[in-house]
């Protein structure tokens, strides 16, 4: 029996095995093609319409994400969020002084590991432009240029200068010849499919005369001769030279941009300003979620071919790698926050935005473009390719503050104001770049339950002088050729003789006057403080003036000069200065000029040399419990219990004034509370400390603080964005989720779309409760909901059946959903379903 059924077996297999084989192959095939497509094996190309990869046009949606500005350990998470918010791009710089901080001495690890970086993206299924500069400005210390560089000799930064693109085309080289090695460009089968040489030169070219056009055409050249496989850009340069594409970057390209240089050359846009890099003394910088997908769908309606976000995550400035008074949260109102957690509703309208694209993707890559012009604030822009039967339509209201209703083949379509309807099948409205349908949601700052029991220790750093530090030359030095970028502080230190004729009759304090070219300072006189000034992003200069006890005999002035950053723009950046400039005393019988009084100087502070934030260093100096505020220039330690959770942790500076924040000897950067800004808040208040940097218990927190404070109030505090929301009209389009084009047939997911409330927690986590449901009208955002006078008495009761103890969950936005039925208190409202709940494991 048992021999009869093998026999039997063996015959059916026989009959199958061709198409066993067959389905292994196409099996095998899918593989390969799936493995190709992720690996990147691919040519590219170019023509005036698009890029090709590998032989086909694509649609490119990018975002800026600098690995130098997150851990390794956050870039998996960050990218997946990327990925899933519909990006198929991401854009870097290569950051030269932190890759060869001293000349020849390279480093590409930690935070600093670009191959890593760029391996992961590829690994992510998404393709890498590449920004080499090695010029990038990007808010980053000096632009980039190693601070080594200002000191060779003869050199001009970013011109037609010899010693400048030694050392530029060096760099360049290093980095080609290491992704080479590694294989990343893409027809090595790596995701590199664009490089961008130099960045945004236009501002300044005028600045170099004929040394500035020739330093264009010998940077273009020097790039295409690496002979990398991939397409060249120049960002903001109008005459990149062939076959280098000159992009865009601004707010709105898709109206601002004069076009590629040459007809033969794609759109591209290389930035596009997702908020507003801030700057200590700045308010809170926004740009809407609306607007920012105004200006995608407005480009790309217009025969644009990529678009990147900058940025897309801004993240943090470890360490001192800001550029002058940038602030060490770096574009947290990004789609992705400084956390790398997703701000919405910009990541998922956005993400909308892409995906409306997309269901276009056939009409705009292939169709013939025609525009319809209505009148000045109306058009109609299309993508037909009759013959296929393709058709896309972008329909537009240019007009900011009225709504309006356009006829478009005979049909009319409800459009607010300044906004866009996308129709993929030129009948159908997708999505309004105005009409938000994602999910909305509101940061939480939660104070860690365990981490706040916080005992500190302080000890104030020695307040130099000439007994100390003696006098090296006649004039104080300039800051910046003094500190070489090693360090924020340099001491200056002088001494002069008053007798009694000296002293004022009056009665009055004399004072100490100071100009100085910036950034910051703090004085001393006789060893004691008496005040601190500082500059601003726009003047670095500033005058210090400040009464203060000078007595006869030997006085004794100190002051500690401080910068915030170096330059990272302009013209000439080689020859910017910084430091104390004139020193006076003010109020005497006499005046007093100490400038060429003779003065001693001192790079840094003791505790920084002696490394008193890290675990050993701290054990070089006596620490005395904290009672009070401590004088200025002093050093606060203490511990604290790694926080519960496993997400983002932040420390809150409440109570301090400025310096530099340690943790287990880790820079997580600048600090600056007293910088009000107009609204009279901080800048920043909460600075980012990365899990990475935690210990799994225990952690050592030393902060540096330049002016008179207590860290009393300071809060370890989680951070998480468990509060989602939800706020759609009856009349709202349905999520672009609804639709589905396969090879070019545009077709509905579901029966009849139509509006529906969108809710989901992170990965997890499930909806715990909800906090507030009102179908009628509503007021208020995320966070801030209010009732208004028309309310359904089912609305809260009808989301709770649809969410509570789900992870994500729809609702539909429509009377019949909230039982209104002949009992609709205000029946010719256009009415709003607003929801918000809360998130938890």
């Amino acid at each position: 029996m048992t021999r009869l059924r093998t026999i039997a077996f063996l015959s059916i297999l026989l009959v199958l095995l061709p198409a066993i084989v067959a389905a292994r192959g196409k099996g095998k095939a899918k593989a390969t093609a799936k493995h190709n497509r992720v690996a990147g094996i691919h040519n590219v190309t170019y023509d005036g319409k698009s890029l090709f990869v590998n032989g086909r046009r694509e649609l490119l949606f990018s975002g800026s994400i600098h690995y130098t500005r997150s851990t390794p350990e956050m870039w998996s998470s960050i990218l997946d969020r990327a990925r899933h918010g519909g990006l198929n791009v991401i854009q870097t710089y290569v950051f030269w002084n932190a890759h060869e901080p001293e000349q020849g001495k390279f480093n590409f690890e930690g935070n600093y590991d670009l191959v890593k970086f760029i391996r992961l993206v590829q690994e992510k299924g998404m393709y890498v432009t590449l920004r080499v500069g090695p010029f990038i400005q990007a808010e980053w210390n000096h632009g980039g240029l190693p601070y080594w560089l200002r000191e060779v000799p003869g050199i001009i930064f970013r011109s037609d200068n010899e010693p400048y693109k030694k050392h530029m085309s060096a760099f360049v080289g290093k980095i080609i010849q290491m992704m080479k090695d590694e294989k990343l460009f893409a027809p090595q089968g790596g995701p590199i499919i664009l490089a961008q040489i130099e960045n945004e030169y236009n501002h300044i070219q005028l600045a170099y005369e004929e040394k500035g056009d020739s330093y264009v055409q010998w940077a273009a050249n020097m790039a295409v001769a690496f002979d990398i496989g991939v397409p060249w850009i120049m960002c903001k340069q109008r005459d990149a030279p062939d076959p280098v594409i000159n992009a865009c970057n601004g707010r709105h390209c898709g109206d601002t941009f004069s076009g590629p240089n040459k007809p033969y050359k794609p759109a591209l846009w290389t930035e596009n300003w997702t908020a507003q890099y801030r700057v200590f003394g700045d308010p809170i910088s926004q740009r809407s979620a609306e607007d920012i997908a105004f200006s995608i769908t407005r480009f790309f309606s217009k025969n644009g071919n990529l678009v990147n976000y900058y940025m897309y995550h801004g993240g943090t400035n470890f360490g001192r790698t800001s550029s002058a008074f940038t602030t060490t949260q770096y574009y947290d109102e990004a789609p992705l926050d400084e956390y790398g957690l997703e701000r919405e509703p910009k990541w998922s309208h956005l993400r909308d935005a892409h995906k409306a694209m997309l269901l276009c993707r056939k009409a705009i890559l292939g169709g013939v473009t025609s525009v319809q012009k209505i009148n000045t604030f109306h058009e109609v822009r299309m993508f037909e390719k009759k013959d296929a039967n393709i058709c896309a339509a972008f329909i537009t209201n240019n007009h900011t503050t009225e709504a309006a209703t356009i006829s478009f083949r005979g049909s009319n379509y409800f459009l607010p104001a300044h906004s866009i309807s996308v129709l993929p099948d030129c009948k159908t409205v997708v999505f309004n770049t105005q009409s938000i349908v994602s999910q909305h949601n509101s940061r939480n700052f939660v104070k860690s339950a365990v981490a706040n029991n916080l005992k500190w220790e302080v000890f104030s750093e020695p307040i130099q002088n000439v007994k100390k530090v003696p006098p090296t030359q006649k004039l104080p030095a300039e800051l910046y050729s003094m500190l070489k970028d090693t360090t924020d502080y340099g001491w200056f230190t002088t001494s002069f003789e008053l007798t009694q004729k000296d002293m004022p009759k009056s009665g009055a304090t004399p004072a100490l006057r100071i100009m100085s070219l910036g950034h910051s300072l703090s004085a001393f006189v006789n060893g004691q403080y008496i005040g601190c000034e500082h500059g601003t992003h726009e003047e670095k200069s500033f005058e210090f003036e400040q009464p203060a006890n000078f007595k006869v005999g030997t006085n004794y002035v100190s002051i500690l000069a401080s910068t915030v950053g170096l330059p990272d723009s302009g013209a000439y950046m080689e020859h910017r200065y910084a430091g104390p400039k004139s020193i006076s005393v003010v109020g005497l019988t006499r005046a007093i000029d100490l400038t060429k009084n003779g003065w001693g100087h001192q790079v840094g502070l003791k505790g920084e040399g002696l490394q008193i934030f890290t675990e050993v260093g701290s054990k070089n100096v006596k620490w005395v419990p904290v009672t009070g505020s401590a004088r200025a220039v002093s050093w606060f330690k203490t511990r604290f219990v790694t926080p519960e959770g496993n997400g983002p942790v932040v420390i809150r500076m409440t109570g301090m004034g400025k310096g530099m924040i340690w943790v287990n000897g880790k820079s997580i950067g600048r600090h600056w509370m007293t910088f009000l800004s107009p609204l009279g808040k901080p800048t920043q208040s909460e600075y980012h400390i990365p899990r990475s940097y935690l210990n799994s218990k225990d952690n050592l927190l030393v902060i540096l603080e330049e002016e008179k404070a207590s860290p009393e109030k300071i809060e370890i505090m989680n951070v998480d964005r468990d509060t989602i929301c939800s706020n759609i009209r009856e009349n709202d389009p349905a999520n672009v989720n609804s639709w589905v084009s396969r090879h070019g047939q545009f077709r509905a997911l579901v029966k009849n779309p139509g509006p529906q409330a969108s809710l989901k927690c992170a990965t997890g986590k499930k909806i715990v409760a909800i906090e507030f449901a009102s179908f009628g009208n509503p007021s208020g955002y995320c966070g801030m909901f209010s009732l208004g006078n028309c309310n359904a008495a089912s609305a809260k009761s009808v989301v709770e059946k649809e969410c509570l103890g789900k992870e994500a969950c729809l609702v539909a936005v429509n009377r019949a959903n909230f039982n209104m039925k002949g009992g609709d208190a205000c029946p010719n409202l256009v009415k709003n379903l607003a929801i918000q709940a809360k998130c938890s494991y």
